[in-house]
């Protein structure tokens, strides 16, 4: 004997139970998921306007945007990874990503010198006065940032490892080196940047 189905029950309407709102998604808040150079420029002004943080928190978002770091790559850089007198840094990736040595630059150079002298004692880079930074602290603080830069858009940290990855595509670097820098283990990965550099299109119309 084959019983028959038993119908799902509807919901009750004179219950007076209102379903939460579903969270929107990252492409109905922001129409791209990286930032401009300028626009880079214009958070690294904005961060920490005003607060004794202010130049801890522009090394920190500097560091995230010259080298692709994750957030907890970021907030987890102890001083044995950096070289100040070679000026190097050593990037362990996470995500099984593949780990590498990157030249640190004149501003980066500069800020990491004033950084050690306004943080001394700590093995990590990045502190505040209950310890190491961490990833709410860090997300926060991009926030903030970009609304003190008046940005149309809401930002978020992950951002700013997008924005490299665009930045250095569009500068023409081959992919297989921005795989390295970047730390990828697969390559698929780090296509999407280097397929959307408009240099690829340049010279389709000759007007």
């Amino acid at each position: 004997m084959i019983l028959p189905r038993r119908r799902k029950s509807a919901p009750n309407a004179v219950s007076g139970k209102v379903r939460p709102p579903t969270r929107r998604t990252n492409r109905e808040t922001r129409t791209r998921e990286f930032l401009a150079p300028d626009e880079i420029d214009r958070l690294l002004e904005a961060v920490g306007a005003g607060t004794r943080y202010g130049a801890r928190d522009r090394t920190l978002l500097l560091l995230m945007y010259r080298h692709g770091l994750r957030v907890s790559e970021a907030i987890t850089l102890r001083w044995d990874q950096v070289d100040l007198k070679a000026g190097h840094l050593y990037v362990q990736r996470l995500k099984n990503g593949v780990p590498s040595t990157h030249p640190l630059r004149g501003p980066e150079l500069r800020a990491l010198k004033q950084l050690r002298r306004d943080w001394p004692g700590s093995p990590y880079l990045f502190i505040s006065e209950r310890g190491a930074d961490d990833r709410q602290q860090c997300a926060q603080m991009v926030t903030r940032a970009g609304v003190q830069a008046k940005f149309a858009f809401p930002v978020h940290p992950h951002m700013l490892r997008h924005a490299c990855g665009f930045k250095l595509a569009n500068e023409g670097h081959d992919t297989r080196s921005l795989q390295h820098y970047l730390g990828h283990k697969n390559i698929a990965h780090t296509v999407r940047y280097t397929d959307m550099a408009p240099d690829r299109f340049k010279g389709f119309w000759k007007d």
